[in-house]
């Protein structure tokens, strides 16, 4: 994948040979350069660098043509597979998405993103994770729906951070007797994540789901080849603040819908507040019955720990499915 930023330029030829471990690093990004660079019309790979010169002549300082290819054309092999498999990768993990903006309004948002954000990391699993700031950054590539798409970029992210999210030992009752309530602290689990949205994004996501099953399940008939009918669109929501918090509970992936009191509480535990403090987040026209009534829920989930496993090591844990709201 490219390198982080602040790294230095790729040269403008490779080393004619590697001398050093600084020869290596020049050869590779510019390899690494030639490989992710933008395909162009027809998923072919651009036959000019960046610079205006002939990309032939770039790729040939590294590689060599053979009795069928030229050295442009064999890099091109990788340079197509790159790009598939990154594409391939963003529209497997971002149905809500593709649905809010349709195929092509899709397309060619995720070719910009990673023309304009390229993968700094090992894992395809990091792709989306400053999506849904480029969105609000680029609101041409999505208007007029750049706040809803945004908002689901945010939704369908935090489920795959919650995905591969750590997990600690859940707090118990006897965590809680002895520590004066002052001073207790929970910590919330680390997989669980907190969105405040414009949009009701996980009733939305839940309709494209269960759409597309249906859909899938009507090609099924009589073993015979068909064309696939077109999907019939999902309603887009209309605005209204939602408060969620993206869980797992037995294996499998939930959003739950919160209050916002309720979201402020669990805001103030995730930012390392006391409990005492977390609870006054709330605000004063909430109710001792309600957040006992909430603590009771999110004990029995196993959202908290505490504060004395911090130091232990958090899992990294491997659910077996994606749930629906809960």
């Amino acid at each position: 994948m490219p390198s982080k930023p602040n790294t230095p330029e790729p040269p403008r030829r490779a080393p004619e040979r590697i001398r050093s471990t600084a020869d290596l690093r020049a050869f590779q990004r510019l390899m690494m350069q030639a490989v992710t660079r933008p395909l162009a019309p027809g998923a072919k790979s651009q036959r000019r660098w960046s610079d205006g010169r002939k990309a032939e002549e770039v790729v040939g300082s590294f590689a060599k043509a053979n009795d069928r290819l030229s050295a442009l054309e064999r890099i091109e092999i990788y340079n197509r597979m790159y790009w598939f498999r990154t594409l391939d990768s963003l529209h497997e993990d971002l149905p809500g998405l593709r649905a809010v903006l349709g195929e092509k309004k899709f397309a060619r948002l995720i070719e910009t993103y990673l023309a304009k954000e390229p993968s700094r990391s090992f894992t395809l699993r990091d792709l989306p994770a400053r999506l849904e700031k480029f969105i609000r950054a680029h609101p041409k590539l999505t208007a007029p729906h750049t706040a809803l798409a945004a908002d689901m970029a945010a939704f369908e992210w935090a489920q795959i951070e919650c995905f591969d999210g750590g997990a600690l030992p859940p707090a118990t009752p006897d965590d809680l007797a002895d520590a004066p309530p002052a001073k207790l602290q929970l910590g919330l689990q680390p997989q669980i994540k907190l969105l405040a949205l414009r949009y009701p994004v996980d009733d939305y996501a839940i309709a494209v789901k269960r759409g597309a099953s249906r859909a899938d399940a009507s090609n099924a008939v009589d073993g015979r080849a068909r064309k696939t009918p077109r999907r019939p669109a999902v309603k887009r929501p209309a605005p209204a603040r939602t408060w969620l918090a993206i869980h797992r509970h037995e294996g499998v992936i939930y959003y739950k819908r919160l209050e916002a009191p309720a979201h402020r509480i669990l805001t103030a535990l995730r930012d390392g507040k006391p409990l005492a403090r977390a609870v006054t987040a709330a605000g004063p026209r909430v109710k001792p019955e309600q957040v006992r009534t909430w603590f009771a829920n999110w004990m029995r989930l196993g959202w908290f720990y505490a504060k004395t496993h911090e130091r232990g090591c958090a899992t990294a844990y491997r659910p077996s499915k994606r749930g629906d709201g809960d």
